[in-house]
């Protein structure tokens, strides 16, 4: 049997990887996937007409831990705007950004997408 740990980083990665694939069959272009700063990590951060879309990529195998998008709780979404904050502090231009949240469910062989576009907004956190 593999350590819980080993599965779940197998899930996030299929769904990671999933998502990536969505959004570029949207029309994303992607400027980066899994982007690390010393306050975390985003999991994609992509282009979409004009606007630069920070995207969290929830990933379950079963329905025991609740949807995907429950996951992405108001502290989660705080620390994802921090994150965005840092990410922008290495542009020249603030262009205007968006958080969307890819949520992926089920085994590997059927999985289920869906795509929350605009799924929170940073000046609704305080």
């Amino acid at each position: 049997m593999r350590p819980v740990r080993e599965e779940r980083g197998r899930t996030a990665r299929r769904g990671e990887s999933l998502a990536a694939l969505l959004l570029r069959a949207k029309g994303y272009r992607i400027a980066a996937r899994n982007w690390r700063c010393p306050l975390g990590e985003i999991d994609i951060v992509a282009w979409h007409r004009g606007t630069l879309v920070f995207v969290e990529v929830k990933a379950r195998t079963g329905g025991s831990a609740g949807s995907p998008e429950e996951a992405v709780t108001r502290e989660k979404q705080r620390r994802l705007v921090r994150l965005a904050q840092a990410y922008l502090g290495r542009l020249r231009e603030i262009p205007p950004c968006r958080f969307d949240v890819v949520a992926v469910s089920g085994r590997a062989w059927l999985p289920t997408l869906r795509h929350l576009r605009g799924a929170f907004r940073a000046d609704g956190l305080g």
